[in-house]
C-alpha cells in the first residue's frame, strides 16, 4: 500500500488514497457530531462515547498509514536489510 503518488503534481489519486481520504472524511463527520453534541449540551457520557469512537477511528487511520511507511522502507530496492531495519525502526521511534 502506497499513499504517496508516484509525483507531487499527479492528477489522479491511488486507492489507498482514496480509502484514506474516505475514511478521514468519516474522522471529520464525527468530530463535527461531537461539536454539535457540545452545543447541544447533551450529557457527559454520552459525549465521551463519542469522543471514544472517533480516537479509535483516528488511531486506525493512523496505524494504516505506518504500516504504509513501513511498506515503503520495505519495498525500497536501493535499500540493503541493514538500513531498512533502521528505517522500520526510525519510524517506530519517531511516530510511536
Amino acid at each position: 500500500m502506497t499513499l504517496t503518488a508516484s509525483s507531487p503534481l499527479a492528477d489522479t489519486i491511488t486507492p489507498q488514497q482514496d480509502a484514506m481520504l474516505k475514511r478521514l472524511a468519516r474522522i471529520e463527520g464525527q468530530i463535527r457530531g461531537l461539536q454539535a453534541m457540545i452545543r447541544r449540551g447533551e450529557a457527559c457520557e454520552d459525549i465521551a462515547q463519542q469522543f471514544s469512537a472517533a480516537r479509535k477511528a483516528l488511531d486506525r487511520a493512523y496505524q494504516e498509514l505506518l504500516a504504509c511507511l513501513i511498506e515503503e522502507a520495505v519495498q525500497d530496492p536501493e535499500t540493503d536489510s541493514t538500513a531498512t531495519l533502521s528505517r522500520v525502526r526510525a519510524i517506530f521511534t519517531k511516530y510511536t
